[in-house]
């Protein structure tokens, strides 16, 4: 299982420098399609590796729990990243505009913040949602209680980076002198 995290995160970022290079090297734009929409079928491989692991009796435990929070960040995440590459490779190859930087002060600095916590909360409801299928699937809550280890500390983490969003809300970050 740990094999098929660390290949499902390295076929992510080559299908994804495939895809990129594909569109604005190559300008192969059906090639780059194909290769970028693959990127997502990453997570569906890594699900169906997990489920299969478990349907034939593997241990329920801590790769298990890796995989569904890789799937959770993947899909509360994948499209950011994807976003930010893009924009890095289509400045550098394609003569495309500088990449747009996240606000670093105000309240677009705060909406921003609000909006990458509500991602964190998604990747963490998304891999508890997966972690309880695979929960499901085996069938034993006593098997799987292992599953479940890391949600503790990641809600915490959670928890942590909500305060953290709302004093930016309460009390904006102050833009840097001479911006």
């Amino acid at each position: 299982m740990v094999v098929a995290i660390i290949a499902c995160e390295i076929g992510f970022w080559v299908l994804l420098a495939l895809g990129l290079l594909a569109r604005y090297v190559l300008k192969a734009r059906r090639l780059s399609a194909v290769l970028l929409i693959s990127v997502p079928v990453v997570d569906v491989v890594l699900l169906a590796i997990s489920v299969i692991d478990l349907r034939r009796g593997g241990e329920a435990g801590l790769v298990h729990s890796l995989a569904a929070i890789y799937i959770g960040v993947s899909i509360a995440f994948g499209h950011q990243l994807v976003s930010w590459a893009d924009q890095r490779v289509a400045h550098r190859f394609a003569g495309g505009p500088p990449p747009v930087r996240p606000p670093r002060s105000g309240r677009a600095h705060a909406v921003h913040q609000v909006k990458q916590w509500l991602r964190h909360l998604l990747a963490y409801l998304v891999a508890a949602a997966v972690l309880g299928g695979f929960t499901l699937l085996v069938g034993d809550l006593d098997r799987t209680l292992a599953l479940w280890a890391p949600m503790a500390g990641w809600g915490v983490g959670v928890l942590v980076d909500l305060v953290i969003t709302v004093s930016y809300a309460v009390s904006p970050r102050k833009a840097a002198p001479g911006r």
